[in-house]
C-alpha cells in the first residue's frame, strides 16, 4: 500500500486522496501520516496490531503504515460492540489495538493521533513477508481471519491506469475485502476516495451529490436501496460513469434498473472473496459469469457438484492459525461456497450453500425467489430465509421492504400471485412487511433463522 501512495504523491503531491465529512487529505499528507505512524510502530516494537476506527482516513493511514513497518494489520468492524472487540482480540491474539473509540476495560489501546510523532525514519518496507489479516464477514458464524501478504494482494493494482479525475465512493467497510479492493484501486489510479457519513445507501447518495462522485461500487443490496432513495426523494441523479456491484449474486432485474437509472454509466460485476485476494470483473451487462472463466488464467474456476471452486496466484496463505506456504496456497483449489448452474453460455449463481432451505427434504434456493418477488411493483427489497417448522423442518419465509406509498395488503396479494407458479415447497408461507432489513456490510442475511 505504501508504494502506491508514494507513487501518487510523487506524481502530484496536492492531489486529494480522500474527502469526507471530517475533512480531506492529499496524497502527500497521507504518506506523511503513514510514515510517521510506521516510525512509531517500529519504535514500540509492534509486529502486529488491530485497528478500530470509523474514519476511513485513519484506517487508510494505518494500513499503509503497517505495510511500511512490516507490522501485520487487521481491521475490526467499526460498529462492532465492545464485547465483540474483546472476543476478536482474544481469538486473534491482538495485544495492541489502535482506536479512537472509548473502550472501557480494554488494555493496550492506543489512539491513532498518539502515533503521529514528528519523525519519519522508516524509508523502505522490509524485504521479507509483509502480512495482513482480513476478517471474513461472519454472517454464517464467527469471523475467521484470512492471512494475506501485501506482495500478493497488490496484484490487484496491476494494469490500473492513472485517472486522477475519478472520484470513487466508499460503500464498504474497510474491514471488508471489498473496501480494501477500493482503496488499492483508488491509490493505483491516483484518484480520490469519497466517504459518506456512513455506509448506508442514503448517506452514500448524499455523498455522491455533494462531491460529484463519478464511480461507485457497492453490494446489490446497497444499489437496491439507493435506487429506492432516488425514487423517493426526487433529487438529482448523480451522473455516474461507472457502477460496480460485488459481494452478492447480481440479479438480471437489478442490472436493468441500474441501466435505466444511470444510462451513461458502465456496469461492472466484480466477483471476489476474502480468501481469493484478487477479483475478476464482468462488463458485458449480463448476470453471471461467462463460461470462458472456466479456462486457465490468473483466476481460474471449476464447478464441483454444483459449487464454484477457484484457484488464483493471489489467494490467501490460509486462515489464521492454519496457513500454509505461499506456493501451496497459489496452486490450491478452494471451494467458494457459491452454488451455480451452467445455463447456455453463462455460469449463473443460485445462492450460497449456507443459504439453502430444506423444506421436507426439498432443497430451496432463496435467490430465485427474491428476484421474482423484487420484480413485483411496490417491492423495494426482499429477504427469503428459512423458518423452523415442526412438520417439515423449515418453511420459506419472506420479509419485504415496500416502496413509499405501497399498500401492504395489495402488496401481499401481488406477491402471492407472483409466487403461485413456484413449486409448493418454494412458495413463501410467511410474508412480513418490514420498514428495513438488517444489512451488515450492506448484504442481506439469508439462511435459516435460529
Amino acid at each position: 500500500m505504501i508504494e502506491l501512495l508514494r507513487a501518487a504523491a510523487a506524481k502530484d503531491p496536492e492531489q486529494v486522496a480522500i474527502v469526507s465529512a471530517t475533512g480531506r487529505l492529499t496524497y502527500a499528507e497521507l504518506v506523511g501520516r503513514a510514515e510517521r505512524t510506521a516510525t512509531a510502530l517500529q519504535a514500540r516494537g509492534a509486529t502486529r496490531f488491530a485497528a478500530l476506527d470509523s474514519d476511513p482516513a485513519v484506517i487508510w493511514t494505518l494500513l499503509a503504515a503497517g505495510s511500511l513497518a512490516g507490522a501485520e494489520s487487521c481491521i475490526y468492524p467499526p460498529a462492532a460492540p465492545d464485547s465483540d472487540i474483546a472476543t476478536l482480540r482474544e481469538r486473534f491474539g491482538h495485544a495492541l489495538l489502535i482506536s479512537s473509540r472509548e473502550l472501557p476495560g480494554q488494555p493496550d489501546v492506543v489512539r491513532p493521533d498518539d502515533l503521529l510523532g514528528p519523525d519519519r525514519l522508516v524509508a523502505e518496507p522490509p524485504a521479507g513477508p509483509r502480512p495482513l489479516l482480513i476478517l471474513t464477514s461472519g454472517t454464517t458464524g464467527p469471523s475467521k481471519a484470512a492471512v494475506h501478504d501485501w506482495s500478493r494482494v497488490l496484484r490487484m493494482a496491476e494494469g490500473v491506469q492513472a485517472t486522477p479525475e475519478h472520484r470513487w465512493l466508499l460503500a464498504y467497510g474497510l474491514n471488508q475485502f471489498g473496501g480494501l479492493q477500493i482503496l488499492i484501486h483508488v491509490a493505483a489510479a491516483m484518484a480520490t476516495l469519497v466517504a459518506g457519513e456512513s455506509f448506508r445507501p442514503r448517506d452514500g447518495l448524499a455523498a455522491m451529490r455533494r462531491w460529484d462522485v463519478t464511480h461507485a461500487s457497492g453490494t446489490p443490496t446497497f444499489w437496491r436501496f439507493l435506487l429506492a432513495e432516488l425514487r423517493g426523494d426526487g433529487g438529482p441523479v448523480p451522473p455516474l460513469r461507472q457502477v460496480s456491484l460485488s459481494g452478492e449474486a447480481v440479479p438480471a432485474s437489478l442490472l436493468e434498473q441500474l441501466k435505466q437509472a444511470f444510462p451513461q454509466a458502465r456496469l461492472s460485476q466484480i466477483y471476489g472473496a476474502t480468501e481469493m485476494g484478487q477479483t475478476i470483473t464482468v462488463r458485458d451487462g449480463r448476470a453471471g459469469l461467462p463460461l470462458s472463466f472456466l479456462e486457465d488464467g490468473e483466476v481460474t474456476f471449476k464447478v464441483v457438484d454444483g459449487e464454484l471452486w477457484v484457484r488464483t496466484r493471489s489467494a490467501m496463505l490460509g486462515y489464521f492459525g492454519e496457513q500454509s506456504a505461499a506456493s501451496d496456497a497459489a496452486d490450491s483449489w478452494r471451494p467458494t461456497g457459491d452454488l451455480v448452474e451452467i445455463v447456455d453460455d453463462r455460469i449463473q449463481f443460485r445462492g450460497r450453500k449456507t443459504d439453502v432451505i430444506n423444506v421436507g427434504g426439498v432443497k430451496i434456493h432463496p435467490l430465485p425467489i427474491e428476484e421474482l418477488v423484487c420484480r413485483v411493483e411496490g417491492v423495494a427489497l426482499a429477504r427469503v430465509f428459512g423458518r423452523p417448522n415442526a412438520m417439515v423442518g423449515h418453511i420459506v419465509a419472506l420479509e419485504v421492504v415496500p416502496q413509499p406509498g405501497a399498500d401492504e395488503d395489495e402488496l401481499r396479494d401481488m406477491i402471492r400471485t407472483a409466487c403461485a407458479d413456484l413449486p409448493p415447497a418454494a412458495r413463501p408461507r410467511s410474508i412480513k412487511i418490514v420498514p428495513s432489513l438488517a444489512m451488515p456490510g450492506n448484504k442481506v442475511i439469508r439462511g435459516v433463522e435460529q
